[in-house]
């Protein structure tokens, strides 16, 4: 198991794939030992794929302090020097997409090319579904209200017309079979406090690397409008819609090749 020693906390982290290099930074809660993960994904089979359990998840340390996103975009730098890698490709989920916003404004010349998958930037350009906001919410009754969320097509009309995919969604959303592990709730809760803070918006114009940002058209958390303020908002920016909601990657084909075609361009 490979971990690595940053900023003063010990980081779990996987590395595979043979190409060039591409850093993968998750979202929310992100967990390398939930299945399958981004190493089951094309990206693994295009390039040499690093990614890692950000602070406070996963096996990596999880202090109860307050965290920054600068502390996460310091951490994603940290991983690829401790790894030898100068510059790399860089590809941010969700939440990750907010902590790659900050590591390519905090170190633009360790990025070469940007995607920012189903992200928001915050402030002015709209921020992304408040999760902290919902954090009395556990197991099922979380995964019920996310589900037409994360999905907007996925409403009340369409559960009940759709009831046994809709009572597997819940089932599949619901499962955490890490929940009781020491200083997992309170690293997630510190996550989702920085989260809540994360604003790049006025900087986002100093973003000088070709980046695509790639959304779902269903996506109730990282929201349609915040996509197009975004790609306006980044010089040469270029935006692509899919078929989906928040998981628009593992509902549409189409979108792990366009990604792997800009990457490798």
């Amino acid at each position: 198991m490979p971990h690595a020693n940053l900023n003063g906390l010990t980081f779990y982290f996987e590395r595979a794939g043979d190409g060039p290099p591409l850093l993968f930074i998750s979202g929310t809660g992100g967990d390398l030992r939930a299945q399958p993960n981004v190493f089951a994904s094309p990206l693994a089979r295009a390039f040499d794929l690093l990614a890692y359990d950000q602070r406070g998840l996963g096996r990596s340390d999880k202090p109860d302090v307050r965290y920054t996103m600068a502390d996460y975009a310091d951490d994603a730098a940290a991983l690829m020097a401790h790894v030898g890698w100068d510059q790399a490709l860089v590809v941010g989920v969700s939440f990750g997409g907010m902590v790659a916003q900050e590591l390519v404004l905090r170190h633009p010349d360790r990025v070469k090319r940007l995607v920012l998958a189903c992200t928001s930037p915050g402030g002015a350009g709209g921020a992304s579904f408040p999760f902290h906001e919902i954090g009395h919410l556990k197991g099922e009754a979380r995964a019920r209200h996310l589900i037409p969320i994360s999905d907007t097509r996925r409403d009340a009309a369409w559960a009940a017309a759709n009831p046994e995919d809709h009572a597997k969604l819940v089932e599949l959303s619901a499962a955490d079979p890490f929940a009781d592990e020491p200083g997992r709730a309170e690293g997630a809760h510190r996550q989702l406090e920085a989260r809540a803070d994360h604003d790049t918006w006025d900087r986002l114009p100093r973003i000088a690397c070709p980046t695509l940002i790639a959304a779902g058209r269903y996506d109730g958390i990282a929201l349609p409008a915040a996509q197009e303020k975004m790609a306006a908002r980044i010089p040469g920016a270029e935006l692509r819609w899919y078929e989906g909601g928040h998981l628009f990657m593992l509902q549409d084909r189409a979108a792990y090749r366009d990604i792997i075609a800009f990457l490798a361009a």
